[in-house]
Order: C-alpha cells, then sequence, then structure tokens
C-alpha cells in the first residue's frame, strides 16, 4: 500500500498516523504539505491527521479546505483512491465538500477527551465485519455531527454511517453518545465507491499494545488488505 499523509498548518496527530501506517504496512508513507499541488504517483490511501489546522479559526477545517493540496485530493477521490479523515480530517472532509453534514461544538461545549466505543454499523473499504466494537480515544471541541434528518435517512439508506458511538456490549444510546452527535454517528462513508471515510476517534492511537490497546488497527488492517486485493 502506498500511502500519503498530509498535514496542515495546525496538525498533531501525524506522528501516530505515520507511525500506524508504518506498523501495519511495512513502508513508510510519503508526507506531503498543505502548499503542495499534487500527490505522489500511485498513492492508494491519502490521510488527513488530526489537529487544530490553522488554529481552527473560522471554523474547524474552514481555511483548510482551500490549501493547494485539496484539489489533488479531490481528484485523487473522484477516480476512487481511498481518503481517510481523522478527528480534524473529518472536519476538513466535511468543509471541503467531500463528505456531507458538519461537525459542531460538542453539546456539552467541552473539549472531550477520553476513551469511547464505537460499533461497526456499515460496510466499507476501512472497516472489517458488521457488528465489531472497537474501544477508542478521542479529543475533539468540535466532534458533533450534524446532519438534516433527510440526509441521515439517506446515508443511512445507503449504509454510509460507517461507525455509531456505543457502550462496551455495542449498544448505541445517548448514554454512549460523547458529543451529541445526531443518530449517534462517529464516521461516514461516501466518494463513488464509499472511498472516502471521517471519523472523529483517534484509531491510530489505539493501534498497539503499547499505547493500552489496538483496536484501531483493524481500521488500517482493512485498509491494507484491500489494496493489497486491488493490487494482486
Amino acid at each position: 500500500m502506498r500511502a500519503t499523509v498530509v498535514i496542515f498548518p495546525g496538525i498533531n496527530a501525524d506522528a501516530e498516523m505515520i507511525q500506524t501506517l508504518r506498523l501495519v504496512t511495512g513502508a513508510s508513507p510519503e508526507v506531503v504539505r498543505h502548499t503542495e499541488a499534487a500527490l505522489p504517483a500511485r498513492t492508494d490511501l491519502v490521510a488527513i491527521p488530526g489537529g487544530f489546522s490553522y488554529g481552527d479559526y473560522l471554523r474547524s477545517g474552514a481555511i483548510a479546505k482551500v490549501a493547494p493540496i485539496v484539489s489533488a485530493i479531490r481528484a485523487h477521490a473522484a477516480r476512487g483512491g481511498l481518503v481517510l479523515g481523522v478527528c480534524n480530517g473529518f472536519q476538513i472532509l466535511t468543509e471541503a465538500g467531500l463528505l456531507p453534514g458538519a461537525l459542531t461544538r460538542n453539546e456539552s461545549r467541552r473539549f472531550q477527551c477520553r476513551d469511547v466505543h464505537v460499533v461497526v454499523t456499515g460496510a466499507s473499504p476501512f472497516t472489517p465485519s458488521l457488528g465489531a466494537v472497537w474501544r477508542v480515544p478521542i479529543a475533539n471541541g468540535e466532534g458533533r455531527y450534524q446532519a438534516s434528518p433527510r440526509l441521515v435517512d439517506q446515508l443511512e439508506g445507503e449504509g454510509r454511517i460507517v461507525l455509531r458511538y456505543c457502550d462496551a456490549d455495542g449498544q448505541v444510546g445517548a448514554a454512549s453518545n460523547p458529543n451529541g452527535s445526531v443518530s449517534s454517528i462517529a464516521g461516514i462513508a461516501g466518494g463513488p465507491n464509499k472511498n472516502v471515510f471521517g471519523l472523529m476517534p483517534h484509531p491510530e492511537r489505539m493501534s498497539d499494545p503499547l499505547l493500552g490497546g489496538d483496536d484501531g488497527r483493524a481500521l488500517f488492517e482493512a485498509i491494507a488488505r484491500v489494496t493489497s486485493s486491488s493490487a494482486a
């Protein structure tokens, strides 16, 4: 798998993303800055890590969406290339129009930094079997996913609600929703083949037992399997 990690000013989770991709694939990903206009040749996966791009001024991801590299990311997604946005990366993808809906201030009005559980509720290139429950950390102040009832119904009908917040047993409910996201949505897929995926939790920060658990590694292993089968 040829992975490219895109870094904007203020991104701070790039080291974890790079290390996790290295652990899973055995190869070092390329690093591309926001000022560049093209992705490396034959890129399979574009990963946008978490952080606070441009200090979250205006809105999270609102300035990043006009960076030169975003046009290349759009073109990569349009031809079926995989795009992963984690936390601030998810916010950037919604602001850039690559995913629908919006990420807004947490219902509590407080920054949330703790482990949560999510359950896989939709099939995608980024997820293993339906019903899998992961324990992964969150770290966000604007992680509340919002969308109109019509859009939520559409996402549901198309199987694009890929992750929902849940309890340790996989039960979805308000008590396990850390930021007030509509329908407990933690991650959604878009693009022509669900090849664009955004999620608020940080799977790369729970990808090695040394970090306290490796549930998040399943996401990256799923990507590796998909890209390996495509190459074959």
